[in-house]
């Protein structure tokens, strides 16, 4: 592949894990009541932002009546209006708020992505489902390397999963392999990998991660990346 824009295409295609198509698109029938004008998006949800981002941000996997609604990372559930509006915050959004694929968002230099794509039940993807998934992501950071200068990866389970990819698209990791905590920072061949708490509302509502503790950290890796960050 040549460009992002065919592996979204592509991504958005992708059946490969039968219990993830059935999940996605029963969630897409069903509906939430507050959701029920809502035509769901029901596919695997692709990266979002610049093509030449100099920081990449990996979550987890869609939330079913987020991502898998609207098709957008992060995209209209409580997990994004943390994220979107610690961006904003720092510089690295023109907007505090996501809500939809059409309302307007733009990234600066950050590029949004995850390694499992499609909506899990329970929001917990199974290991052969995140290996399944992998190449997508060996493929985003492959098309982004020439630009890419930090990542940050938001929960262990990302971080499990970032690692593997960072290997397979070429980067020469670590053995033993860095543990993930919040703030780490690892120097990975060319570029500084971070880790942060995932912004899940079980991280939010109790106080494990706090917004002025999301935007530090985003400040720290919108500098590795040479982004102009507040």
């Amino acid at each position: 592949m040549d460009s992002l824009a065919e592996l979204d295409d592509r991504v958005a295609g992708c059946a490969a894990c039968p219990r993830l198509v059935a999940w996605r698109e029963e969630v897409g029938r069903t509906k939430r009541a507050a959701f029920r004008d809502w035509t769901y998006w029901a596919r695997p949800v692709p990266g979002f932002g610049p093509s030449d981002a100099p920081l990449a941000i990996i979550g987890l996997a869609p939330a079913a009546h987020g991502g898998n609604r609207t098709g957008r990372m992060f995209t209209g559930d409580r997990s994004g209006d943390v994220l979107y509006q610690a961006l904003y915050d720092v510089g690295l959004a023109n907007r505090p708020t996501a809500v939809s694929r059409d309302d307007g968002l733009e990234l600066h230099g950050v590029r949004i992505t995850s390694p499992v794509h499609c909506a899990p039940p329970e929001n917990k993807p199974t290991p052969g489902e995140r290996d399944t998934c992998r190449p997508w992501l060996v493929q985003e950071l492959k098309l982004l390397r020439p630009t890419l200068r930090a990542v940050l990866v938001l929960g262990a389970f990302g971080w499990q999963a970032a690692l593997p990819a960072f290997a397979e698209a070429g980067w020469t990791v670590p053995r033993p392999r860095p543990v993930f905590g919040h703030g780490t920072r690892v120097p990975l061949d060319g570029i500084d990998l971070f880790g942060c708490f995932h912004v899940s509302q079980r991280n939010t509502f109790t106080g494990k991660l706090t917004p002025d503790m999301l935007r530090e950290v985003l400040r720290t890796a919108g500098e590795a990346a040479g982004l102009a960050v507040k």
